[in-house]
């Protein structure tokens, strides 16, 4: 079985995004370089970014997300981003009406069943969970093994929040990855068991 990573962009004060889910200047590390990470040429980052991160990606086997998420990005037209697998949707609804029901989404309700139904797609792959809400949760739960972040030189003043609405205390070990970018510092942190 594949790692189990929390992963998002986050604000210098803990935000993935302001109270109006926008993210704001958040993602503008994926324009400031000259290294294209993706096949569009439009994100381009620093080389130390490309280093971090093209392999990162390319050892995810299947993201989990919350609806909000999905409902957010129209589900990503049916096709999970930079060359993702299957995507695993946390929610309490049905898929919407008219989804192609052969597309890699996999919606599921609750975490235990989200993280059982991620790690059986992703085999050996790591796990990639979208921090928030649902990243909380699966945090809460004890699934989480690394905590990831990609922290930009940003203040949001209020907003969602990396952990979601986690009320309890979560040790980490000091971070094992520190990687600084140009408008990002990459950090990666194992979750104390």
């Amino acid at each position: 079985m594949g790692k189990v990573v929390m992963y998002s962009t986050v604000s210098v004060d803990g935000f993935i995004a302001d109270k109006n889910d926008q993210v704001g200047p958040l993602f503008d590390w994926l324009s400031s370089g000259d290294v294209p990470l993706d096949g569009s040429g439009d994100v381009k980052v620093s080389q130390a970014s490309y280093d971090y991160i093209k392999p990162y990606w390319d050892e995810i086997g299947v993201t989990v997300v919350g609806r909000h998420v999905f409902d957010m990005t129209d589900g990503w037209n049916g096709k999970p981003p930079s060359g993702i697998a299957h995507m695993v949707v946390v929610t309490h609804r049905p898929m919407p009406e008219g989804w192609d029901p052969a597309a890699p989404f996999h919606f599921v309700d609750g975490v235990e069943a989200a993280m059982a139904r991620a790690q059986e797609l992703a085999g050996d792959r790591t796990v990639e969970v979208a921090a928030g809400d649902v990243g909380g949760q699966v945090l809460a739960a004890g699934f989480v093994d690394e905590v990831a972040m990609d922290v930009a030189p940003v203040v949001l003043g209020s907003g969602k929040r990396y952990f979601g609405s986690v009320d309890a205390q979560h040790l980490l070990e000091d971070a094992h990855v520190v990687i600084k970018g140009n408008r990002v510092l990459h950090l990666r942190y194992r979750v104390r068991r």
